[in-house]
């Protein structure tokens, strides 16, 4: 061991900066560690953010008293080691606590649900209290050093405070934007293992502590050789193909082995995102060797009724359907299903936010946007509000599809962006969404989006799918007297072989009839910029399904 040589007071700054940068670079890792098994709500953020801040109080207070207890700077450096290699163990310890709590969520098994994310959220208690009591405690150094002791109090706890703080803004952008979508979560937190544990033992110069790097770097290696992907595929007879990670998602493509009732196998590539619940994309296979658009039709899938939505116009026909705007694209099944009915040429402007599941549903779900055989095709990687603000063009549907509990975006439920759809519709446009019900048939979110549309569209009308529980919402931009009699007719003399198919399912096979809704029938206010509490309405319905499976 050399002896301890006192450090300047750049080195203790620099060493408050990087902690900063450490410290909320694990905490920006924490909702990516939950994301493919609790997904991304309000309440998963609400449990990160809350615990994190609880965290941060205990380590101010612990690093206080320690820091006057013992000011000592090798004590600091010791925090901020130990604190690099429990982080090395976080993603080693937490997927078997992690997949326990998959199977008590598929089985409703509330208890060891929470217990689970709960157990989860307190791997991160060790570390980022130890990273939080460098503050207090280079604090107290810096006091020691400086000639005017109390009287520098406030300059130097300023001081101390704007570098942790920048170094705090610094690791959340990096981990965000750069380490995750580069290198995913595990290797993210075992790069911030290194560091911090690298950081300590450079101010220690006590080359005993290498053992802790060592033991990172074998937590590493057993991380990198042992890796088996994050999970399996949720879905029915499915095999996971690929799966990434990005500054918004989990994702994840699987092949599924679907299988009729006569035996006939059906493969499809299905897209899956964060906690793996839901399908957010479906391509049939087949489509490859037919190129016949009833073979991208989903047996009743909610992608499927964005096609027939125009017809609750009278007389409407085919020829008149000449282009798209779809908010919430993902990896092209609507799209690709509007291009095999309406025509190569269509013009379609599909909106995803993600840009890695744009690269993914062109790897795997033949997404040919831009390309010769699509020349009107563009895909645009944006927030879909965003997108439409600045739209100039005019389109006979716009489609939504970011309903789906619990990804709500709010600033896309309202009557303010609904009047922004409208503006950028034809004379004959329609908007379209797609919103979920869980399995007891909850239409509270169907009857809270229909109710903010009717203020904006002249007459909206809903189709139930067939093939799940959801709500197809259409608003039309001017008044079309019966529509749901105009849909009817538009069905009887359909020549187009899979609009004529789902107009049938729309009809026939869905939990309700394609009918009208009217503002009578609204049974909440419609949302607004200023006012427009999804999370609430989502969190009633999941707690309601808890409480009837109990």
């Amino acid at each position: 061991m050399l002896p301890h040589a006192s450090r300047s007071d750049p080195f203790l700054l620099t060493v408050v900066f990087l902690a900063g940068v450490g410290t909320l670079g694990i905490e920006m890792v924490m909702p990516r560690l939950l994301a493919p098994f609790f997904g991304t709500s309000q309440p998963i953020w609400a449990v990160v953010i809350g615990m994190t801040l609880l965290y941060l109080a205990i380590g101010y207070w612990l690093g206080g008293r320690l820091a006057d207890r013992n000011p000592d700077e090798r004590t600091l450096y010791k925090l901020i080691a130990w604190a690099g290699l429990i982080c090395g163990f976080i993603p080693l310890v937490a997927q078997p606590i992690l997949r326990f709590a998959q199977q008590s969520l598929i089985q409703i098994a509330a208890g060891g649900f929470i217990a689970a994310l709960v157990a989860v959220v307190l791997l991160f208690a060790a570390p980022v209290i130890l990273m939080a009591t460098v503050g207090p405690f280079a604090i107290r150094l810096q006091l020691l050093r400086m000639q005017e002791g109390v009287a520098a109090a406030g300059r130097t706890a300023g001081t101390i405070s704007a570098l942790s703080t920048i170094g705090s803004i610094l690791g959340t952008f990096l981990t965000v934007l750069l380490l995750i979508p580069s290198i995913g979560t595990d290797r993210t937190l075992l790069l911030f293992a290194v560091f911090l544990t690298t950081l300590g033992i450079i101010g220690l110069r006590d080359w005993r502590y290498l053992l802790l790097l060592a033991a990172v770097a074998a937590l590493a290696l057993w991380n990198q050789f042992g890796d088996q992907g994050i999970k399996g595929a949720d879905c029915f007879r499915c095999t996971l193909v690929a799966e990434a990670e990005s500054s918004s998602n989990y994702i994840q493509v699987a092949r599924q082995e679907f299988q009729y009732a006569d035996g006939t196998l059906d493969p499809r590539m299905v897209l899956l995102l964060n906690e793996g619940r839901a399908r957010h994309s479906v391509y049939r296979l087949r489509y490859r060797d037919t190129g016949d658009s009833v073979d991208l039709l989903t047996d009743g899938g909610p992608w499927d009724y964005f096609s027939v939505a125009p017809y609750f116009y009278p007389n409407r026909d085919p020829s008149s359907v000449r282009s798209m705007a779809m908010i919430g694209s993902a990896a092209g099944t609507v799209p690709q299903q509007f291009l095999a009915i309406y025509g190569p040429d269509t013009r379609i402007d599909a909106v995803e936010i993600d840009q890695r599941i744009i690269e993914l549903g062109r790897r795997y779900f033949d997404m040919r946007d831009g390309s010769p055989q699509f020349p009107n095709y563009r895909v645009h990687a944006e927030d879909g509000r965003y997108w439409l603000a600045g739209a100039t063009e005019k389109y006979d549907v716009i489609g939504m599809d970011a309903y789906h509990q619990p990804y709500i975006p709010f600033h896309l439920t309202t009557v303010e962006f609904f009047r922004e759809v409208k503006a950028r519709l034809n004379e004959d446009g329609v908007a379209v969404v797609n919103a979920g019900r869980p399995p007891s048939g909850d239409d509270s979110l169907v009857n809270a989006l229909a109710s903010t549309m009717v203020q904006v569209f002249p007459q909206v009308f809903i189709m139930d799918t067939r093939g799940q529980s959801n709500g197809i919402i259409v608003g039309v931009n001017r008044p079309v007297g019966d529509g749901v009699t105009n849909f009817l007719e538009n069905a009887d003399r359909m020549q187009v072989p899979a609009l004529q198919i789902v107009m049938q399912w729309a009809l026939y096979e869905g939990q309700g009839p394609v009918r009208e809704f009217t503002p009578d029938q609204a049974l909440s206010r419609p949302f607004t910029d200023d006012l427009a509490p999804v999370e609430r309405l989502v969190d009633g319905m999941i707690f309601s399904e808890a409480g009837r499976l109990r």
